[in-house]
């Protein structure tokens, strides 16, 4: 499949999502953060990656608010074409690359220390297939030695579509919990 097919699914799951109410993505937010709490693997997990959302993206900061007492929570920072997760910490965050808040400090940890990732998308299949933003940070984070992490996408309802574009080198994902 050719990335224009991934571009304009991209620009389609983008006009959904823009078209969403802030009250529609609050209520799906709440819902995917209650069904993520709930479950065993997150309860169970010492260090888990979680992503600062963008506005059309579920929001997490529910998430990390009632596991940070309990877990190592961990977040993205990029530098270049990496990215790399540091410990979540409010009083070090920073606006960084496009626009999303990251860690401004503080040492990165193993791929191989993150037990769970939640991770975000444009689009993704119930089956698991993941359309990120088009740059492959997930992808290459994951395909890095040693990462073992069970991975969770979390997306709106309406991103839930029924086939993706893949290449050998997109990564699916194990679960997708959605509103």
């Amino acid at each position: 499949m050719s990335n224009a097919n991934k571009s304009e699914l991209r620009r389609t799951i983008r006009r959904l999502t823009a078209s969403l109410s802030a009250e529609q993505k609050e209520a799906e937010s709440a819902r995917i953060e209650a069904a993520l709490l709930a479950r065993e693997d997150v309860g169970k997990a010492a260090t888990i990656a979680l992503f600062l959302s963008l506005d059309d993206e579920p929001q997490m900061r529910g998430v990390i608010g009632a596991l940070a007492a309990t877990h190592r929570i961990v977040v993205p920072r990029i530098d270049g074409d990496e990215m790399e997760f540091a410990a979540y910490s409010p009083a070090t965050l920073r606006i960084g690359a496009f626009g999303i808040e990251e860690p401004a400090e503080g040492e990165t940890v193993s791929p191989a220390d993150i037990d769970l990732m939640i991770v975000p998308g444009v689009a993704f299949t119930r089956e698991g297939a993941r359309l990120g933003r088009g740059r492959g940070y997930y992808d290459r984070y994951r395909a890095r030695k040693g990462f073992r992490a069970f991975c969770i996408g979390v997306c709106f309802a309406e991103q839930i579509v029924g086939h993706i574009p893949t290449e050998p080198h997109d990564k699916a994902v194990d679960e997708v919990v959605s509103a």
